[in-house]
């Protein structure tokens, strides 16, 4: 979470500000609601009507930026009214109390199971797993499940020595997070030319006897492009077969998991590879749910170890648990539920197919444009980005954002990592209901502003670092 300073604000002084609310949402004195607006940084000094209170913080949000029309973000922005009752209905529900709501926790199981057969478990009956708040959360537990199997076959060595991961320099920020809170050495494949993710020998020419696994992520945020996992792990293969050094690999399928699948089903990516041990998913991305769950699966027992897991009573029986975080609605893993029974794999495919089609049609669309590079195509991910040609000197990709962000819709600009900072594109993510006819939109509003930034004599953006932010 973000960390925030407090201090003196000036509508904290003596002078107060009026509330100026419309009298129909006051009490039944309408006047005696619009005196006094309540302070915004210290707690009130009492109560007022919850239709006053409502419209205080409704009125405030609407200056936020229309979700739907959100291109920067993964996460899902659309659910259907069904899925919304069911998560009103289990919002006080706490996912940790196990005993005390048992269906929920079955309907987790469930999901566990049916994730576990979508992507090959040997066996999904024994296949270990377990829900998240979301793929960062994830992340760290298939970390510390990497990390504690590395420290058990290195106990005349650890914690003398010092564990390492191996991953690409576009790896999602929760991985460099991992490195620093559970004191392991990042150890960064970078670009180069025209690679954007890891490339297999380098990854295994970095491992060592001290390295914990390899992370191999399933659509990286920087471009949407797969990365190869199964080259890895026959990089992997070879290394072991010379040095006798057998590396796991853990898969962050955040993204791609929930689409290759249902789109790439001939790709081998998942637990059909011996080598992953381990994947996670974000159910609120492209599992096509509201954001507050993912999903982390051990391709069975062994690769979890025993005392990394919490076990509480569960319908007399045994029920395992394995998470960061303790108290947490248990929506969100309900309306995933929900999600699988309702659209099954037809219906996941036909989804996630069209999200692809509006993806690869728009960014053909633009490429047409004459101004922009691709380079991708979104036709793993539904994901592209794009830069402006070499011959393009009069704006920048930070110009185009700020232009298409004046007309609603927030599109992140943003340089590359090492190697590549010279390289700085535009990231288009299309999700379930960015349909057809929006991105038709898009497109005219990007073709009407083309004609002010082919005339500007230079870039407008001085502080690139401060132009737009970058949303995984």
């Amino acid at each position: 979470m973000a960390l925030h300073k407090v201090g003196k604000h000036p509508e904290e002084t003596e002078e107060r500000r009026r509330l100026s609310l419309n009298p129909f949402y006051g009490a039944a004195d309408p006047l005696g609601s619009m005196t006094l607006a309540p302070p915004q940084h210290r707690l009130p000094e009492g109560p007022m009507a919850p239709a006053t209170a409502y419209q205080f913080v409704h009125d405030e949000l609407m200056l936020d930026g229309n979700s739907r029309l959100n291109l920067a973000t993964f996460v899902t922005t659309w659910m259907e009214p069904e899925a919304g009752k069911l998560m009103a209905e289990c919002r006080d529900k706490n996912m940790i109390d196990k005993d005390e709501y048992p269906r929920t926790a079955e309907l987790e199981r469930r999901c566990v199971a049916m994730l576990a057969d979508l992507w090959h478990a040997p066996d999904p009956a024994t296949t270990v797993g377990c829900s998240t708040t979301g793929s960062s959360e994830a992340c760290m537990l298939s970390g510390m499940a990497l990390k504690r199997r590395w420290a058990q076959r290195n106990k005349d060595r650890y914690p003398g020595a010092r564990p390492n991961l191996v991953m690409g320099v576009n790896v999602q920020v929760c991985w460099d997070k991992f490195c620093n809170f559970w004191e392991v050495e990042p150890r960064l494949v970078p670009m180069e030319g025209d690679r954007f993710h890891l490339d297999p020998q380098a990854a295994a020419d970095l491992c060592d006897e001290n390295t914990i696994g390899v992370v191999a992520v399933l659509g990286s945020t920087f471009d949407g492009s797969y990365e190869p996992v199964q080259e890895v792990c026959a990089a992997l293969d070879a290394l072991q077969e010379r040095t006798g050094l057998d590396i796991p690999v853990h898969v962050d399928g955040a993204s791609g998991a929930m689409i290759a699948p249902f789109l790439d089903e001939d790709l081998a990516w998942d637990f059909r590879l011996p080598r992953v041990a381990s994947i996670n998913t974000s159910g609120h991305k492209y599992g096509l749910v509201y954001p507050g769950v993912g999903w982390a699966l051990w391709r069975s027992p062994e690769n979890l170890p025993e005392e990394l897991v919490f076990r509480v009573n569960y319908l007399g029986g045994d029920m395992p648990t394995f998470a960061l975080n303790f108290s947490r609605p248990g929506a969100q893993v309900v309306a995933q539920y929900y999600t699988f029974i309702r659209l099954g794999r037809d219906g996941y495919r036909a989804v996630q197919q069209t999200t692809r089609d509006v993806a690869r049609s728009l960014a053909e669309k633009i490429d047409c444009l004459g101004d922009f590079h691709l380079l991708t195509r979104g036709d793993e991910l539904p994901v592209f980005a794009v830069t402006t040609n070499p011959d393009v000197k009069n704006y920048d990709v930070f110009d185009v954002s700020r232009r298409l962000r004046e007309a609603g819709w927030l599109v992140p600009a943003y340089t590359f990592p090492p190697h590549r900072e010279d390289l700085s594109v535009l990231r288009f993510v299309c999700r379930n209901g960015f349909s057809a006819d929006l991105a038709e939109l898009l497109l005219e509003d990007l073709q009407r502003a083309m004609p002010e930034l082919r005339a500007q004599s230079a870039p407008q953006s001085k502080d690139k670092a401060a132009a737009t932010s970058f949303h995984h």
